[in-house]
């Protein structure tokens, strides 16, 4: 089974001060325990990094490469899936919609 991880599951899975920590906790332990395929690109990698390096602290982001990043299937953003990703973004036009968004989709529909 493969599942898509983004930056919100992995902020709430690294911040145990969050209303969301048990939850992401116990359905990452759950799908490790199921053996699932835990997948993810690039561009969800330094946005999760960026955001808890600002918002939680250098202990967290270590936590984040030490113990995280070893788990995940990472797709790197090659020129394609950033010319997708970026072409999905400007044809929707939508602004709550991110290019790192546009691009979690292109790999769910092309990869997952």
């Amino acid at each position: 089974m493969n599942v898509f991880v983004d930056s919100s599951g992995l902020y709430a899975l690294l911040d145990a001060d969050s209303s969301e920590h048990g939850a992401a906790a116990h359905e990452w332990d759950g799908l490790r325990r199921a053996g699932a395929t835990l997948r993810t690109h690039s561009y969800v990698v330094v946005e999760t990094a960026a955001i808890v390096q600002r918002r939680i602290g250098m202990d967290a982001a270590l936590t984040l490469h030490r113990d995280v990043m070893p788990v995940l299937s990472v797709r790197f953003v090659d020129r394609e899936l950033h010319h997708e990703a970026t072409t999905s973004l400007l044809a929707a036009g939508r602004r709550k919609v991110s290019l790192v968004d546009w691009a979690s989709f292109a790999v769910m529909r092309n990869e997952n």
